[in-house]
């Protein structure tokens, strides 16, 4: 079984996960650009990050045979601090890198005006750069939140196809089904979805156009959500082509529309002579 992870922070995760990850059968990951938890104070620290996401991470992912690529964004948390609105303006020169496959997480979390002003902004960098956008809906008041999401993506002009709204559930399902847009399921022990429900929802609307991830944060989170909805799929009667479908081809359907996705193509050598490789050096 191969799955490809969609959208999971990996920064926030240990060795040890990818290790298991690996065992499970994942082999590639997307990691979004997220709130760290603590705030973050100046658009340095997003530089740092940023370089940490198209650099470190995926060295430490391939030491375990996953390949990882990332989606790049100021967060619409820390759309409302004025001390890191700054990081769009250095943004465009990330969104160029190769191992970027989109621009995100992008959206709203308290949906107001500054998160509209940074939405907005942040869908036009992605039709400039011919990127997909990744959409966080807001945990509080989602419904409304992702009406409107769906709003600002037709205003920008950007290809439903091109963009995938993520952390549904049921009620919001529908709205974005009917939209053109990709759905995007958060799959949680506690919250957002579980995998039963995800597979419900699967069973009523289908595979098409429908990616599935663990998001595995720095919060209580699975990094092996992916591989349990899998399990979840074939115990409720989906052959395993469905499976493969919904975590595997789906995921490099969407992101390949960035013309740089590589999703078995990262080797660990590739930092071979770097610091990174710690030990004792070898003596002449």
């Amino acid at each position: 079984m191969r799955i490809f992870d969609p959208h999971i922070h990996m920064t926030s995760r240990t060795t040890g996960d990818y290790e298991e990850m690996n065992a499970a059968g994942v082999c590639a990951v997307v990691e979004p650009a997220f709130w760290l938890g603590q705030p973050r104070t100046s658009v340095g620290s997003f530089v740092d990050y940023f370089d940490s996401l198209i650099g470190w991470e995926p060295f430490r992912a391939a030491q375990f045979g996953i390949t990882h690529h990332c989606a790049l964004a100021l967060n619409p948390k820390e759309a409302n601090d004025p001390r890191c609105v700054g990081i769009l303006d250095l943004l465009p020169r990330y969104l160029v890198k190769e191992r970027v496959v989109a621009v995100g997480e992008i959206g709203y979390d308290a949906i107001t005006a500054d998160e509209d002003i940074a939405f907005a902004h942040q869908l036009e960098m992605a039709v400039e750069h011919e990127l997909p956008a990744l959409v966080h809906t807001p945990h509080r008041d989602k419904a409304t939140g992702t009406r409107r999401t769906l709003d600002v993506v037709r205003e920008s002009g950007i290809p439903p196809e091109r963009v995938v709204v993520d952390h549904l559930n049921e009620m919001t399902v529908r709205m974005v089904v009917d939209s053109g847009c990709w759905a995007g399921f958060s799959i949680y022990p506690d919250t957002k979805m579980d995998e039963d429900r995800m597979v419900a929802i699967l069973k009523e609307y289908g595979t098409d156009r429908t990616l599935v991830n663990s998001a595995a944060d720095w919060g209580r989170s699975d990094p092996l959500k992916t591989r349990r909805v899998a399990e979840a799929m074939l115990t409720a009667g989906f052959i395993f082509d469905d499976v493969d479908k919904i975590l595997w081809r789906n995921p490099r359907a969407f992101y390949g529309q960035s013309g740089r996705l590589d999703p078995l193509g990262f080797a660990a050598d590739a930092f071979a002579g770097n610091s990174v490789h710690r030990g004792t050096p070898k003596r002449s």
